[in-house]
């Protein structure tokens, strides 16, 4: 049986300037109308809103710091960041402000105080991703924005097999858009990769200790095929052990995943065994 590590690099920890603070902060946003996380020239972002936000309530050049990227189109319900202040601010005051400031797509959900050497990506020991689909032959208006409308009915019990095979420690090279570009190398843990199902609702819950470039999203397409009976389940292991992107695995549409939390520390439900820390 081969084994397989992961490669994780060491990063230089920076702190605030002398007098300042470090502030930790949870944002939830619909990303719908934006180019994704990172700032980019003249296109709307949800670092580059928090930013704007910073810089119009206390006058500074502030860097946000997030626990991740998320790409154009995908949601977060618990993205985790950080950011620098050199004029110390009341934290309840300043996540008041922000959110009187924000467009209405992008809130605050809460702010705090850090330690100088948090960092909310070096510092995350896990993630949790989800993602929604509305299977039913007639869409619903409201879930439009963040589920994936799939008419015809999907064999959930064949993605609940197919899911169970790809827990683990693996190296989900098969499932990255774009392999030879990961820094860390393409091991990585599932924890949990579940597959629920409410009325018309089908959702896709994933929990690792962290997650490649539109890895989530590619999971989420192979299950897709798998239900919609493109693909056998048993072909799950074929592809993970391929360690090789193809065409066989499609990347599922931007709108349908979420980033529903960042974890620091332990895992809640995880055995302790199997603890990252």
């Amino acid at each position: 049986m081969m084994t397989v590590a992961r490669v994780v690099k060491q990063t230089p920890r920076t702190r605030p300037p002398k007098g300042g603070r470090r502030y930790r902060m949870t944002i939830a946003y619909d990303g719908t109308d934006f180019y994704g996380w990172q700032t980019q020239p003249a296109k709307p972002t949800v670092q580059g809103a928090l930013e704007g936000a910073l810089r119009q309530l206390t006058g500074e050049a502030v860097r946000v710091h997030s626990s991740g990227r998320t790409d154009t189109g995908v949601h977060a319900r618990g993205q985790t960041a950080h950011f620098d202040l050199r004029k110390p601010w009341e934290a309840g005051a300043l996540q008041k402000g922000l959110n009187a400031v924000l467009p209405e797509a992008v809130r605050v959900s809460a702010l705090r105080r850090a330690a100088d050497t948090f960092h909310a990506r070096y510092d995350a020991t896990g993630k949790e991703y989800r993602y929604s689909i509305w299977n039913a032959r007639v869409g619903c208006p409201l879930e439009r924005r963040q589920a994936v409308h799939i008419r015809a009915p999907l064999d959930v019990a064949a993605m609940r097999e197919a899911a169970g095979m790809l827990v683990g420690t693996h190296d989900f090279a098969a499932f990255a858009a774009n392999p030879h570009r990961e820094m860390d190398g393409t091991v990585r843990t599932l924890w949990r990769l579940e597959v629920g199902k409410r009325g018309a609702r089908v959702t896709i819950r994933a929990v690792g200790d962290g997650f490649l470039y539109k890895m989530v999203r590619s999971l989420a397409g192979h299950l897709l095929r798998v239900g919609s009976g493109a693909v056998p389940a048993a072909e799950t292991r074929e592809l993970l052990a391929s360690r090789r992107r193809t065409a066989r695995v499609e990347t599922a549409a931007a709108h349908g995943l979420c980033l529903h939390r960042v974890f620091y520390g332990a895992i809640p439900g995880l055995p302790k065994r199997e603890q990252p820390c």
